[in-house]
């Protein structure tokens, strides 16, 4: 699978965000659930564990990472089905993620915001959320998983170009 980038950089007040888009035809409530179920965030993601809501911090497993290491994760916002914001941590730092979701006429669109405070690792960090994304859909579809070579480096000039 060969993968066209769609993310594109919006800078803001504090930084940066870097946004990904994908539709689906679906209901958002379907496409919620494949965000936020753990046996649905398993096919593409990797599942979490935990008690989860607004303020509470659970542990999601980057399952298709080399080591597979769990992190903690914690809910910043929880607006079912339109809205789930996370802060998370890990050795490449902060991260500070938004889902957004909206349906129109049965077809879900979902918008990955990563807030960035600086451009720095844009070349890695956006092939890999492309790669994710293609992720969710192929999970969504049944279809073939995509290969994360097929991504990075081959998308690494195009987001470091965003900057």
């Amino acid at each position: 699978m060969t993968s066209e980038p769609t993310g594109r950089l919006v800078p803001t007040p504090t930084g940066y965000d870097l946004i990904l888009t994908r539709t689906y035809r679906a209901p958002v409530d379907d496409v919620w659930a494949s965000v936020t179920e753990p046996e649905r965030t398993a096919r593409w993601f990797g599942p979490w564990r935990g008690e989860a809501g607004p303020g509470r911090t659970i542990e999601a497993q980057m399952a298709f990472e080399e080591s597979a290491p769990w992190m903690p994760m914690r809910i910043e916002a929880c607006e079912p089905p339109h809205r789930l914001a996370v802060t998370t941590e890990d050795e490449a730092g902060v991260w500070s993620l938004e889902l957004l979701l909206a349906e129109t006429d049965g077809t879900t669109e979902l918008r990955l915001v990563h807030h960035l405070t600086s451009t720095e690792d844009l070349g890695s960090t956006g092939p890999g959320w492309e790669y994710y994304l293609d992720m969710l859909t192929g999970a969504r579809t049944d279809g073939p998983r995509p290969d994360f070579d097929d991504y990075y480096p081959a998308q690494k000039a195009y987001f470091e170009s965003l900057a």
